[in-house]
C-alpha cells in the first residue's frame, strides 16, 4: 500500500478548486473554503487508486518523441484523407499482431494510445501476458513493415525514455 500524503497531488488540488469556483460562479469566502476542501479531499480519498508513475530517465527525448507523434498524426490525417477520397478498392484493412518489449503499464498504455491517436490505426487488444498488441490498420501493404515501423518509431523511444526492462 502506498504511503498517504497530506496533499498528494497539489496541481490537481489547485485545478479542482479553480473548476469549483468556475462552476459555482461565486467568489464568496464560503465558495473558496468549500473549493479548497474539495481540492484537498478528492485527491486524498482517491490517492489509493493512483499508480506510481515510472521514472522518466530522458525528459528531453520524451519532448522530441511527443513532437514526432504530433507530426505523425498530421501526416497520417493527410494519408487517411487521401485514402478515403480515393478509390475504395485500394484499401487493404488488416489486423496485425505486434510483439511487445514494453513491460511498464504506463508505457504500454501510452503506446496503445499513440497507435489509436494516429489516424488509420487503432489498438484493438493486448494479450493477457502483455506481450502481443493487436492493431487494426485501415491500409497495410506489408505487415512486417508496419511491425518494424511501430517498434522503431514508438516502442523503442518509450523503452529508452522509461528504460523499461526487455526480457
Amino acid at each position: 500500500m502506498k504511503p498517504r500524503h497530506f496533499l498528494p497531488h497539489p496541481l490537481l488540488s489547485l485545478c479542482l478548486m479553480v473548476v469549483w469556483m468556475l462552476l459555482v460562479n461565486d467568489l464568496s469566502l464560503g465558495s473558496w473554503v468549500l473549493g479548497c476542501i474539495l481540492g484537498w479531499l478528492i485527491p486524498l480519498v482517491t490517492q489509493v487508486f493512483w499508480i506510481n508513475p515510472p521514472r522518466i530517465y530522458k525528459p528531453f527525448k520524451l519532448c522530441w518523441f511527443f513532437l514526432r507523434i504530433v507530426g505523425d498524426i498530421i501526416t497520417a490525417n493527410l494519408q487517411v484523407a487521401k485514402l478515403i477520397l480515393g478509390p475504395q478498392s485500394k484499401l487493404r484493412p488488416a489486423f496485425v499482431e505486434i510483439p511487445m518489449l514494453l513491460e511498464d503499464e504506463l508505457a504500454l498504455t501510452m503506446l496503445a494510445s499513440i497507435i489509436s491517436l494516429t489516424p488509420g490505426t487503432v489498438s484493438a487488444d493486448l494479450s493477457d501476458d502483455r506481450k502481443m498488441l493487436l492493431v487494426h490498420t485501415l491500409d497495410v501493404g506489408d505487415e512486417a513493415q508496419l511491425v518494424v515501423e511501430i517498434k522503431t518509431r514508438y516502442e523503442a523511444p518509450l523503452l529508452e525514455v522509461f528504460t523499461c526492462s526487455t526480457t
